[in-house]
């Protein structure tokens, strides 16, 4: 993290929250609970529930194909929901989304549309374009925006197009079609303001950017999720229309929902819009050939009644599971804009509902998210700066989604004859030695369309800005992955739902002692929490991913999707292994983050001393093991390239480096922590056992390096010696191989032309490739062959500083590498963080990320809107792979604002 961090503008003293600063930082204070009243509602809604796992019934496990985009408007989910900047309940029974109509579309807009895996010539990618543009963390105030072309919208194009393209062509998107062009497209901005935990204001304003006027309809739309269709639990609440003689309010329409576990709430609609009810139900007979349908009127209801005009479709009776409040405009002029209000609470609707007091909880909340920001944001900052950490706060917040998936039932099926039909006993499903995972929960999402579920190390990063913001929740999605819900018995963190058992690398100790430090060092249970269930965590690495008992680890694709000569997630051949230098860095990394989190705990409570004890012994070991000896005496150290590489250990003993220079030899700079001056003095047991190991083992202290400065005697215990630190800074900053323009890339650029080794009896060959990946490794939608990845860059750079604070200034390297300029390690971390900030910051009007897309227009109307992509360009800096990953990418808000309290200690 920053040593460079400014201040806030009030610190907390050890163990005491500081004074509210402002109105939602108030509500903040009240709602620490994850059931606490203002969090009962919020962005919870996801923005893809079709493709999903939860969602798959299938026989052969596609679950792109089991439930693809065009079932969705006719077909009742299992698990969740999804719609158009909506909002639920923490809960997802009572939904509320928006949808339109250009009056040219095939079908209603309900739902962002993309392609899968199979149709995308880099693997799935959504076709829209949406912005999260504000958000407070108790969802006091949110703002969406939607952009919608006129023209009916070009599904098939899209798809067909892209099939065609082979992976060495720029992906064909929306903007590409034509159908944007001359702005003609309408902006729909929703926008909530909560009155009260149960009372939100609703405002959507469509504008006209085009040369004509253009009609469009509005059906903002309320329904539960479908609880009672899969023979487990029969109730079923309906929602009903308030009508006269019992309801005789004028200038507003309205209905009820009556809960069983929610209770009571009223939707309001402003003006006189047409009501429109339908069921949650799937419309079996036009989606499977059935004889007859559960519900005469089925979830395409409403979709059918608009777009096709059946007005058999929806129910006369004015009830139903699903409703639309239908707003028709029969041409919205150029330039103008039509707006909607409508009001969700548990207060029956009044002649007052839409007076001025709406507005007025409009603009108070529209000034206390202003005024948060303030205080969250550094006021000195650029105000390009602020707006886009602004908006990553705003990513990161709207991607706080409700994740249900129950896996034993899941894999059980349900009792109740589904179309298609499910399989009761899949013995060869995904997940089925995960049946302990029973979520139901609001969990930071990397991505609310392409990864509308969580990724375990995914979700580490995105603590750290979430932290500035919402600290409590920050902290509670750390302990969530290790709850018994979550976590396997065995001690494995769940990697993400396309597979659980896969291998994310360790880095929740890391995210927790940063998030434990952005909340002023004063949460000591939180700490405790998240330690003791790291433990199990860390034995499971320990008795899983080292084999051969070395302190060498495997550990498979590490996140790294397609980063290697062959895929590491896959099986090798009997009797071979791969000992990894990556994951063998990882564990050198986790065991100094446990050894620096029980010293933590140590001073407040001596019983934690000896398990720092024990983690300072064990990271010793494995730096020993990594760097004097591994299978066949051979290090992973490879001393005549200069490098740390992966070794395939062959069934006869005998062992490769794989000479291949990626992230995975880099990695061992993350080894390497400062070992605080008052251990000594606070920590007996440790002190003790070192001194004892300094007289009897001095070859296993080698990694603790020790200097005097002016403020006393440094330790810090490092995985790397000064010169082989030193090899590695000359390669990482070297622009011929992994320094670029906008951070550190993921994969050498000395093999531009390609690199060929032979593993075993195969030839294999791995190029370069900067953006795209050009192989179908892991999808094809992910590349880690080139490009530049925020996630491992925050990291390296945070470690450089350590290693600067040890060193000083006595220790310069040349950036870039054989320019004659050198600078400390503090100030070479402060360039990777100012290259990472650089893909954001416009030059000559276009900020670097936005590459060739559409978001480098000239116009204000696109270059207003910042994107955050999975990755970057390792030579343009084009934002790549998933386009609204606020997630880890969301790291920019806390590189651009720093701000931590000062170290009480």
């Amino acid at each position: 993290m920053s040593s460079h961090a400014r201040q806030p503008d009030q610190s907390a003293s050890l163990g005491s929250p500081p004074a509210p600063p402002s109105a939602e930082h108030r509500r903040l204070a009240e709602s620490g609970a994850s059931d606490a009243p203002w969090r009962l509602w919020g962005p919870y809604l996801a923005g893809r529930q079709w493709g999903t796992v939860r969602e798959d019934y299938s026989r052969d496990g596609n679950a792109w194909n089991a439930f693809p985009f065009d079932q969705a408007n006719a077909r009742a989910y299992r698990w969740g929901e999804d719609g158009l900047g909506g909002v639920s309940d923490r809960y997802g029974f009572l939904n509320f989304a928006v949808a339109a109509w250009n009056g040219n579309d095939p079908i209603l807009k309900e739902r962002l549309f993309g392609l899968t895996n199979e149709e995308g010539n880099h693997g799935e990618d959504a076709k829209e374009y949406w912005w999260a543009l504000d958000g407070t963390p108790t969802h006091s105030w949110m703002q969406w925006l939607y952009r919608y072309p006129q023209a009916e919208y070009p599904y098939a194009e899209l798809r067909s197009v892209n099939r065609e393209r082979s992976r060495n062509e720029r992906e064909y998107e929306l903007a590409d079609t034509g159908v944007l062009d001359g702005d003609r497209f309408f902006d729909i901005a929703v926008s909530y303001a909560k009155a009260a935990p149960d009372d939100l204001t609703i405002t959507i304003t469509a504008t006209n950017h085009g040369p004509d006027a253009h009609p469009l309809h509005l059906i903002p739309q309320l329904w539960l999720r479908n609880t009672w269709g899969w023979g487990r639990d029969p109730r079923i609440s309906t929602i009903e229309a308030l009508l006269p003689p019992m309801f005789t309010v004028g200038g507003l329409e309205a209905v009820e929902v009556d809960h069983a576990h929610l209770g009571r709430y009223y939707l309001s609609a402003e003006g006189s819009p047409q009501l429109l009810f339908c069921d949650n139900e799937t419309n079996a007979v036009a989606l499977f050939g059935a004889d007859r349908n559960v519900s005469r009127y089925t979830k395409d209801g409403i979709n059918n009644r608009v777009v096709h005009g059946d007005t058999r479709a929806v129910n006369p009776r004015m009830t139903g599971t699903k409703m639309g409040f239908w707003y028709r405009f029969d041409a919205v002029p150029a330039g103008a804009s039509v707006q909607v209000r409508l009001r969700l609470s548990r207060a029956m609707p009044t002649a007052e509902t839409f007076d001025d007091e709406f507005d007025e909880i409009v603009a108070a909340r529209t000034a206390e998210a202003d005024e948060f920001y303030t205080h969250v944001i550094d006021r000195d900052m650029p105000e390009e700066d602020r707006l886009v950490a602004r908006r990553a706060y705003a990513g990161l917040l709207w991607g706080k989604q409700l994740y249900r998936y129950d896996v034993e039932q899941w894999l059980d099926g349900d009792p109740a004859d589904t179309v298609p039909p499910h399989l009761p006993a899949r013995k060869d499903a995904r997940n089925r030695h995960w049946p302990h995972v029973a979520l139901a929960d609001v969990i930071s999402m990397p991505d609310e369309w392409e990864y509308p579920w969580f990724a375990a190390w995914d979700t580490a990063f995105h603590c750290i800005p979430l932290a500035h913001v919402d600290p409590e929740f920050a902290k509670e999605q750390l302990v969530l992955m290790c709850r018994e819900w979550a976590m396997h018995p065995n001690g494995q963190l769940p990697a993400y739902e396309w597979e659980f058992g896969d291998v994310n690398p360790p880095v929740h100790a890391w995210a927790a002692w940063h998030v434990y430090r952005i909340d002023g060092y004063r949460d000591r249970e939180f700490l405790v929490r998240v330690f003791t269930k790291l433990l199990l965590n860390f034995s499971w690495w320990v008795n899983r991913k080292d084999t051969s008992g070395s302190n060498v680890f495997e550990g498979g694709f590490l996140g790294m999707d397609n980063i290697g000569l062959f895929n590491r997630s896959a099986p090798l051949p009997p009797g071979f292994r791969l000992e990894q230098s990556d994951a063998t860095s990882w564990m050198a990394f986790y065991c100094q983050q446990m050894f620096k989190i029980a010293l933590e705990l140590c001073r407040h409570d001596r019983a934690w001393d000896d398990v720092a004890t024990k983690f300072l012994e064990h990271f010793l070991s494995i730096a020993r093991a990594m760097n004097n000896f591994g299978s066949r005496d051979m290090a992973l150290w490879h001393e005549e390239d200069g490098f740390y590489y992966d070794m395939l250990v062959q069934p006869d003993g005998s062992a490769q480096h794989m000479r291949v220079r990626s992230m995975v030899g880099l990695l061992p700079i993350l080894g390497a922590t400062e070992v605080p001056s008052w251990m000594t003095v606070e920590c007996p047991d440790v002190t003790a056992r070192l001194r004892w190991l300094q007289r009897r083992r001095p070859d296993l202290v080698d990694p603790l390096l020790s200097n005097s400065g002016p403020g006393g005697r440094r330790m810090l215990l490092s995985l790397l010696d000064p010169e082989r630190l030193r090899r590695l800074l000359q390669r990482l900053f070297d622009p011929d191989e992994f320094w670029s323009d906008y951070g550190i890339r993921s994969l050498s650029a000395a093999y531009r032309d390609g690199f060929t080794a032979r593993v075993g009896d195969e030839e294999m060959y791995l190029e370069y490739e900067p953006g795209e990946s050009r192989t179908g490794m892991f999808g094809g939608n992910s590349n880690w062959r080139g490009p530049v990845w925020f996630p491992v860059n925050v990291l390296l750079a945070d470690k450089l500083r350590t290693y600067g604070r040890h060193f000083g200034d006595s220790f310069t390297v040349e950036i870039p590498t054989g320019s004659g300029n050198h600078c400390t390690l503090i100030e070479a971390a402060d360039l990777i963080d100012e290259r990472l900030t650089a893909l954001f910051r416009p030059v000559g009007g276009h900020r670097p990320s936005d590459g060739k897309r559409i978001e480098a227009s000239d116009s204000p109307l696109w270059s207003a809107h910042p994107t955050f992509s999975e990755f970057f360009d390792g030579d343009t800096g084009e934002g790549l792979g998933a386009s609204h990953q606020t997630g880890w990418t969301g790291l920019v808000a806390h590189l651009l604002n720093p701000r931590l309290p000062p170290d009480p200690h």
